[in-house]
């Protein structure tokens, strides 16, 4: 009995000193293993950091054949718009079959309108340059199409002058008879109409203007569904070459005073045998065209694209000048007031010794054969230059990642 007594205390006594081991309320220990921040730092430990192996990117070769052609091809291209074709495709057969060696190509493109043209140059995609009229420049920078316009757009050189020619019907004698009558402007905004739109306001008279192409004006005038038409472009002009004596068309003068941008000037018998008697030539106005570029950043790939395409037009503007009459006495030198010309126009200027508005006679007075061969060795440095640069570039790497974006 005292031996079962004793057992049991002791089993008591041993159960007691558990619980005074470890009190009910203490908190399990954390293994930590199980703790993630643990065995994210662990794994660090572990295992020692690698920098990532370079991804080799393999190129196919007909990719890279169709981007070193595109590449080529695009290299000296640049894209010029007007009203018309017949000034920028004489341009681009003058300049690509001088500096063929030197990928110079010129895309002509054919504009909505002078002001439209004027705002592609600034604001359209792919589009370099521009041949503007300078009365619709000077319309841009009085009423801008946004604020700091001129940062935007820059000129290269005046170029030839457009006439103002007023044909008009029997009945009609002076522009002030053509107060309220039919007159056609062309097209909205069109070099016409904006030069047509000035001038008329100018002298005060308000005709009922109508907005028809040219050709289909003149049938109107023909048929007396008009009374008039004014048409903008160098004489003598296609339009008018059919005109037949007997339909008694005639030129109308303009001898008032108008903005400095109009200059006055003579239609003759030698412009228009049919219309115009050599005893009667006819005192009109006429006003200039710009080429205008858009103002590229000069660390981009466009601005060198520009600048390539001002070298080659002034080291062979005698043979641009030979491509067609209009572009004989244009003068080079000249300025555009109110517009900033592109800086690398300027500096060859300077290097061949002429300064702007130093005359109003033709550029083929001014380069002298010093001139002349000063602009070559210029441009052919600039050529060398690029070609240099071009092959440093292609063969200075091993590998050239392409991107298709076409």
């Amino acid at each position: 009995m005292d031996r079962c007594a004793s057992v049991n205390r002791a089993v008591l006594m041993a159960f007691c000193g558990l619980f005074i081991a470890t009190p009910i309320w203490a908190e399990p220990q954390e293994d930590p293993s199980q703790d993630e921040q643990f065995q994210e730092d662990q794994s660090q430990i572990a295992r020692p950091k690698h920098k990532p192996k370079p991804v080799v990117h393999r190129v196919d070769p007909a990719v890279q054949l169709r981007h070193n052609l595109r590449d080529k091809i695009n290299s000296g291209l640049v894209s010029i718009v007007s009203e018309g074709t017949d000034e920028t495709v004489d341009m681009a057969l003058a300049l690509t079959a001088q500096a063929e060696h030197d990928r110079l190509r010129v895309l002509p493109i054919a504009g909505a309108g002078a002001s439209q043209n004027a705002e592609d140059v600034m604001l359209t995609r792919g589009i370099d340059f521009g041949i503007v009229q300078t009365d619709v420049l000077d319309g841009i920078r009085r009423n801008p199409p946004f604020p700091g316009v001129e940062k935007y757009l820059q000129y290269i050189t005046k170029l030839y002058d457009r006439q103002v020619q007023i044909l008009a019907g029997p009945d009609i004698q002076s522009i002030d008879d053509l107060r309220g009558k039919k007159v056609n402007f062309g097209l909205r905004d069109s070099g016409t109409y904006t030069t047509a739109t000035t001038i008329f306001k100018a002298l005060g008279v308000e005709p009922d203007v109508t907005n028809f192409p040219h050709p289909l004006a003149l049938d109107k005038l023909r048929q007396g569904e008009i009374s008039a038409l004014a048409y903008v472009a160098t004489k003598p002009s296609r339009l008018f070459q059919d005109i037949r004596p007997d339909e008694n068309q005639h030129f109308l003068p303009i001898i008032d005073n108008l903005p400095t941008y109009y200059t006055a000037i003579t239609i003759t018998s030698d412009d228009y045998p049919e219309l115009v008697s050599k005893d009667a030539p006819v005192r009109t106005v006429e006003v200039g065209t710009a080429l205008v570029a858009y103002n590229w950043p000069t660390n981009s790939g466009r601005y060198q694209r520009v600048n390539h395409f001002v070298q080659a037009f002034f080291a062979h503007v005698g043979d641009i000048q030979a491509s067609h009459p209009k572009w004989h006495q244009f003068d080079i030198a000249s300025s555009v007031s109110g517009w900033t010309r592109f800086p690398p126009a300027v500096q060859l200027l300077k290097k061949a010794g002429l300064t702007p508005e130093e005359s109003r006679t033709s550029v083929v007075v001014h380069l002298d054969t010093k001139q002349r061969e000063a602009l070559f060795k210029d441009f052919q440095r600039e050529v060398l230059f690029r070609e240099f640069a071009a092959y440093q570039k292609e063969h200075g790497q091993t590998m050239v990642a392409y991107r298709d974006n076409h």
